[in-house]
């Protein structure tokens, strides 16, 4: 029993810095106290004591503020960071390794019977105050950022913002590489390359980085297709950046 607890909440040290113990977690985190009464009112649904099961998630919602229906569906290492407000509807599919943060909502737009409220794949990670509405799909590790309104399916690895939610970029790591290589080719310490973050100054330095590194490919394309046709292209080497080097930080 201890083992599966140990399992189920030892990702939190990771995931909040502010976790100090096990005893810690156990006895003043509102998140743990829903997923284990969720836990067991789940059980109590499935074998038809919905009566008992709605019961006992009530109690936990006066508890901890959090409303998650006995017959929701939550894998494992589940996480809600600090919860107050969150809400999650009886046919929500939660995955492994999912993490929400306060206010969130996994609501239904219909009321019609079978599937009406969302399904989360593995490592997703739902911003404060998010609402992801629908029978639609968060697929695994996509992020959903605080205060969107989410009413369609997102794909594996995107991040989604705004009202309504629309996806702001999809393979971020590999976005992520593309910038930096660039950002380290013109001597940039680009302090806003993370593309979840909201700055608007980052947001611009992204697409600038972006702009540039799509430039440096269409360019190279010309270069071989001059030489293709036999037109010599003479390649005369790039000034160095070193005394207009931008930094973003404090000076060193």
């Amino acid at each position: 029993m201890w083992q599966r607890l140990k399992e189920e909440f030892s990702c939190i040290f990771d995931r909040d810095p502010a976790a100090q113990s096990y005893f810690e977690i156990f006895t003043t985190y509102p998140g743990v106290h829903a997923i284990l009464a969720h836990r067991f009112s789940h059980r109590l649904w499935n074998f038809g004591l919905k009566w008992p099961a709605r019961f006992i998630s009530t109690l936990a919602r006066w508890w901890t503020g959090i409303e998650i229906h006995p017959g929701a569906r939550i894998g494992k290492r589940f996480f809600i960071d600090h919860g107050m407000g969150v809400v999650i509807g009886e046919t929500a599919v939660i995955g492994d390794d999912c993490t929400l943060y306060h206010g969130v909502t996994l609501g239904g737009t219909s009321w019609k019977k079978g599937k009406r409220h969302p399904t989360l794949g593995n490592g997703v990670v739902v911003g404060a105050g998010a609402k992801i509405l629908g029978p639609i799909t968060i697929a695994d590790g996509a992020r959903i950022g605080s205060n969107s309104v989410v009413l369609k399916s997102v794909p594996a690895g995107a991040t989604v913002v705004g009202i309504p939610g629309h996806v702001v970029s999809t393979d971020r790591q590999a976005q992520e590489a593309r910038r930096q290589a660039i950002a380290s080719k013109l001597r940039f310490d680009a302090y806003g390359l993370t593309p979840d973050m909201p700055d608007p100054v980052a947001h611009a330095i992204n697409h600038m980085l972006d702009h540039i590194q799509a430039l440096d490919e269409q360019i190279e394309a010309l270069k071989r297709a001059l030489k293709q046709q036999g037109i010599g292209v003479s390649e005369a080497p790039l000034p160095e950046l070193e005394h207009c080097e931008l930094k973003t930080g404090e000076e060193k």
